[in-house]
């Protein structure tokens, strides 16, 4: 099942969609809810981000083919991680699908586009095993960490790197039925395919994140948990359009402009 989170009447709302028509939802797939009775068409929506979380995990260095590049471009030695670590990221950053990702006047040009599976939490979880983990999972989307690696370097926190409004595109829906081995993501920079890998090939999945999480804090419904990226990404400029498509899921589109 799709859950998107679209515009409606000058608010926001949920709904269902069937092949490319919208089932109009009241209330939320993370409490209460039921289906209207109204339909629109899928095209005519205005698309948001599918949730606003009451907190936006994300985390570190997770696929190792990302590791060894990001040692490769700082001159030092790989590392790869032995345990999940988790960050956080800022909800004044999320943006969705077809929404335009703006390049501040004085960012660097090392702005990078990072693929990410999104795991989205469904129902209250503490001291989760890892055989039970995913139980709390209600779906998955698609994430754009964007950075700036000038700033990611410098800064003593990821605070603008990682964060700066508009910087984390996700959508364009949840999708409720994922077989996570079955994962691909393909990025597309203006048209060309950059990298394509196996989503699934973490150093940590999503249930030994949530198990690691779950020992130390509360997940809630709504909570989202961005998964980390492999590869490079090419510096990206105003005027390139990112694709992000995770067979099984869909595909997230956003365009880089500069700041007006």
């Amino acid at each position: 099942m799709r859950w998107i989170r679209f515009e409606r009447e000058g608010g926001a709302c949920y709904g269902i969609v069937n092949d490319n028509t919208v089932e109009e939802v009241a209330g939320s797939p993370f409490g209460e809810h039921g289906k209207t009775g109204k339909r629109f068409a899928l095209e005519e929506v205005k698309l948001l981000a599918p949730v606003i979380p009451p907190t936006f995990y994300a985390a570190g260095l997770n696929y190792e083919e990302h590791i060894r590049s990001v040692a490769a471009a700082a001159g030092t030695d790989p590392r790869l991680p032995e345990k999940p670590d988790v960050g956080y990221r800022a909800v004044n950053a999320l943006i969705a699908h077809e929404e335009p990702i703006i390049i501040p006047r004085d960012a660097g040009e090392k702005v990078h586009y990072e693929a990410e599976l999104v795991a989205v939490i469904g129902k209250q979880a503490k001291h989760l095993s890892e055989d039970q983990a995913l139980s709390c999972v209600f779906g998955y989307t698609i994430g754009n960490d964007v950075s700036e690696r000038g700033w990611q370097a410098s800064d003593r926190t990821l605070w603008r790197a990682k964060n700066t409004d508009t910087w984390k595109p996700m959508g364009p829906w949840i999708e409720t039925d994922v077989d996570l081995d079955a994962l691909r993501t393909t990025v597309r920079v203006n048209g060309e395919t950059t990298i394509e890998f196996s989503t699934n090939n973490m150093l940590f999945g999503v249930a030994r994140f949530i198990s690691a999480m779950t020992r130390y804090l509360t997940l809630y419904p709504g909570d989202i948990l961005w998964m980390g990226t492999e590869g490079a990404s090419p510096d990206m400029k105003a005027g390139d359009v990112c694709e992000i498509e995770i067979s099984g899921i869909g595909t997230l589109k956003n365009t880089f402009q500069a700041e007006a």
